[in-house]
């Protein structure tokens, strides 16, 4: 599976981070093999509270109230997924929105992954799988057979998912994590660093350890 990059427009990178910033090296990447003058075709775009122009890696940086949906494309490089979601809504309803797949990840024919996502190096997907839309796949990840995953979903390095397991909305994965097969996990769901999930889930909340149990507040 490849990328799925309008390479007639722009391409504005949302966020300033960390992962923008290695979105940023993962987008050129994607596009080596294509004659591109990166510094003309990649932004940064931030947001339009206290946006003051400047560049990021040597890249231009735009506003939102600069963003045109007829000359760009976005790629949402922001780890908090409710962050992803609301610059979604708050963007024009006929943005173009980038797949970025690193040309190293192991994807089979038979996996979706829906726009907007990002699958980064090393990550192995197996088949028969559907990924949402606005995902995030981090380094060394891997998921198993016949998993069904909601959008905005989110990993950190290294996270493991056996086979058949299904994932609502904005469920997070630390790094080093890692699930059982023919695990269900609802929406809101963040798993710890390390932790190891053995049972379904079926209330929103932090879970960490292992097994897996929800973090009760003091």
């Amino acid at each position: 599976m490849k990328s799925k990059i309008n390479v007639d427009k722009k391409i504005c990178i949302v966020g300033d981070g960390g992962f923008a910033r290695e979105v940023f090296t993962l987008l050129i990447d994607c596009v080596k093999d294509k004659n591109i003058n990166l510094k003309e075709w990649i932004r940064f775009m931030l947001a339009d509270k206290g946006y003051q122009k400047t560049s990021i890696m040597g890249i231009e940086t735009i506003c939102h109230a600069e963003f045109d949906p007829a000359l760009h494309q976005v790629i949402i490089g922001i780890g908090d997924s409710k962050i992803r979601e609301r610059i979604v809504n708050e963007l024009p309803v006929n943005t173009e929105y980038a797949t970025l797949i690193h040309p190293n990840a192991i994807i089979s024919d038979w996996v979706e992954i829906a726009e907007g996502s990002v699958v980064c190096a090393g990550s192995i997907i197996t088949c028969n799988i559907k990924i949402g839309k606005h995902s995030q796949l981090n380094l060394m990840t891997t998921v198993g057979h016949d998993c069904q995953i909601d959008d905005y979903f989110t990993t950190a390095p290294a996270t493991n998912i056996s086979g058949i397991c299904t994932f609502g909305k904005h469920v997070y994965f630390g790094t080093n994590s890692s699930v059982k097969q023919g695990i269900s996990i609802c929406d809101n769901v963040t798993i710890g660093m390390g932790a190891i999930v053995v049972k379904n889930i079926n209330e929103s909340g932090v879970y960490i350890g292992s097994p897996a149990k929800k973090m009760i507040s003091a």
